[in-house]
């Protein structure tokens, strides 16, 4: 009979978190979860499932606009942002029982707390006090949104959190940052009919992505006329005697809105988390340092997902709690495989990817192979709109594979997906040319370039 109160205890409700107890559980582990918050984490409770439904919310004008061309008549429309934010609350409410339930089934404790660490093999309950021991321990608690607190005025603005929940629409709103968060709100808000500004330091927005994406989607967000001010950044915050939010610039003087919202990246949720009571490693950010099986330097200690900020997607934390169910309790070392993870930006036009960017594979390769096609999608025909469509694939020369795939337009997320799949086996451009074309649609277009645009070669195009 086992010497602990659990054979596994998790901190954090999060994907992984949940994922790796009810799979524990399942197996006629003692599993114990605890979570602070609400069960389901960052993604599910305020990160992409109710942005995704916000992204929904904010197409429709553009639908009832592209209507006409095809002959309807569309009446007088309005949008009520209460009943948006009640559905929302709602179905996120039913997600939540569903994580629950999940829980409940495979029979793990479900701990309403913070939990923090107390040792190799010991937690403690914030809410009642209690130490309790386990014989492996779980860290899935994510991150956080940084909330800035150097800049002045930090206090009158607003992260991804709290745009979920505002009790009105805002008629102007500046948001910081050029990353996923940032991009996808401003299309977001811009779509509900805020005026929009978006303000980023860097030279061009998303800064991880390939070069033709992301100048396409700048110059489709401004098109829209969402307003993009890079290479520069927010000095202050203060707050008018009308009560509108005055937004001081470095390069565009001073902006006037109704909100503030800083997307400017996530932070390891570790603070006060009891780490160094155990000795358990993390890095200059917070992070949890862990080898690859998700093992922090404490043998009983374990961590998963954004908090180890490896890579932060969700379906990553869920790879990762998967393999450690693998490893621990079936006998069969499984590391994570962080390797062409493909991924999708839910902007407007959507942004898919997976594997490397011309930038990327022109220094890794001696010679690549562009193909690209910039396009009109058959929507747009009929419905006027001027949105183009980018599709490109990156090919290492030597051997013909395929490395790199990116789409810029609508669906891009689900082609992403099926990419993924294809870059994973290896495929070459060869098979890419023998498979058939589905027409009409635009992802033929993946499958019928036949010459490369052009070559890089030695980092040079030719």
């Amino acid at each position: 009979m086992s010497s602990f109160d659990y054979d596994l205890f998790v901190i954090g409700g999060g994907s992984g978190g949940v994922r790796s107890a009810r799979l524990a559980a399942s197996m006629g582990k003692k599993v114990a979860i605890a979570e602070e918050y609400r069960f389901g984490g960052t993604c599910v409770i305020r990160g992409c499932v109710p942005k995704k439904l916000f992204v929904y919310a904010s197409q429709f004008h553009e639908h009832f606009e592209d209507a006409a061309g095809f002959g309807w008549s569309v009446g007088e429309s309005s949008f009520d942002w209460k009943k948006l934010i009640a559905a929302k609350d709602q179905e996120i409410a039913r997600l939540e029982g569903l994580y629950r339930k999940g829980l409940t089934n495979a029979g793990a404790e479900q701990i309403e707390s913070r939990a923090e660490i107390a040792g190799p093999n010991s937690v403690r309950i914030v809410k009642t006090g209690k130490i309790v021991t386990a014989e492996r321990i779980i860290i899935a608690v994510g991150g956080e949104a940084n909330y800035h607190k150097s800049l002045p005025g930090h206090e009158l603005c607003i992260s991804s959190n709290e745009a979920f929940h505002l009790e009105e629409l805002p008629r102007k709103i500046v948001i910081a940052g050029g990353g996923y968060i940032a991009v996808e709100f401003a299309n977001i808000f811009h779509g509900l009919g805020v005026e929009t500004t978006l303000i980023y330091r860097g030279k061009e927005i998303l800064s991880r992505f390939d070069q033709d994406v992301r100048r396409g989607l700048h110059q489709a967000m401004e098109a829209k006329g969402i307003r993009i001010l890079c290479t520069d950044v927010i000095e202050e915050v203060s707050k008018s005697d009308t009560g509108a939010l005055n937004v001081r610039t470095l390069n565009n003087g001073v902006l006037e809105a109704d909100q503030v919202m800083l997307a400017l990246g996530r932070d390891p949720y570790t603070k006060s988390l009891g780490l160094e009571t155990a000795g358990v490693a993390v890095n200059a950010r917070g992070a949890i340092i862990v080898d690859q099986y998700s093992r922090t330097n404490v043998p009983s200690i374990f961590a998963l997902g954004d908090v180890t900020d490896r890579v932060q997607l969700t379906p990553v934390a869920i790879h990762e709690a998967m393999c450690f169910i693998e490893t621990e309790y079936k006998n069969n070392p499984t590391s994570p495989d962080h390797d062409m993870i493909a991924t999708a930006v839910f902007s407007q036009p959507e942004i898919g990817t997976v594997g490397m960017s011309e930038e990327e594979a022109a220094k890794a390769f001696a010679e690549i192979e562009i193909y690209k096609a910039e396009f009109r999608p058959m929507k747009a025909t009929l419905s006027g709109r001027a949105e183009k469509m980018i599709m490109k694939l990156i090919v290492n020369a030597a051997d013909r594979k395929v490395v790199g795939a990116h789409i810029l337009g609508h669906d891009a997320g689900e082609m992403a997906q099926l990419l993924g799949i294809t870059l994973k086996a290896g495929c070459t451009k060869d098979d890419f040319d023998r498979t058939m074309a589905v027409h009409p649609t635009a992802a033929e277009e993946l499958v019928t370039m036949y010459s490369p645009s052009y070559r890089v070669r030695g980092g040079e195009r030719v």
